[in-house]
């Protein structure tokens, strides 16, 4: 599992609070025992800085690491359900596919890869938003597809050309207000 930078973190969090509310999720992080007070957070960004603290970035296996997990988990379960969830699935199994067995994206399925990461997140945007979705994928992603996730390779092909010109061969104008 990639490492998220506190940046990263942080966003996370602020997309599950904008979707379950700041109290809700401040009440859930107490329930799994992620905080030992409910007070204090007026934001997002201060809740996240404050787990992201406690958990040693996400590194440590402690509750306020493990109450973010459960929560996130949860949240994806209940906006996929059981279908959506096992489609998901099927479509991870594609890009486990293009990884050898250290984790490593095989030489020569870049391209599968690619086309893998984008109908992973096409399926799971439909079901929580794009923003979700790209933050989900960080957090579950190994190390070498979570730095082409954040560094997409260029698209290959040619460079963008100038617009083209009419059908009738007369060169476009550029502002018509111009011609008057």
């Amino acid at each position: 599992m990639a490492q998220l930078s506190q940046k990263e973190f942080e966003q996370s969090m602020r997309l599950l609070c904008d979707a379950i509310g700041l109290q809700r999720l401040t009440d859930k992080f107490f329930k799994y025992h992620g905080l030992v007070t409910r007070r204090g957070f007026k934001s997002a960004e201060a809740l996240a800085t404050h787990v992201y603290t406690l958990s040693g970035g996400l590194r440590r296996q402690v509750p306020s690491n493990l109450a973010f997990q459960a929560i996130w988990a949860e949240y994806l379960a209940d906006k996929l359900g059981e279908e959506g969830a096992e489609k998901l699935e099927k479509v991870a199994d594609s890009v486990n596919a293009c990884l050898d067995e250290n984790e490593q994206i095989i030489a020569g399925k870049e391209a599968e890869l690619d086309k893998s990461l984008l109908a992973y997140q096409t399926a799971l945007s439909a079901a929580i938003g794009l923003e979700l979705a790209r933050a989900d994928m960080l957090m579950k992603a190994v190390p070498a597809v979570a730095e082409r996730l954040r560094n997409p390779p260029p698209i290959s092909g040619t460079a963008q050309a100038p617009p083209a010109e009419p059908a009738s061969g007369a060169p476009a104008e550029a502002d018509p207000a111009a011609a008057e």
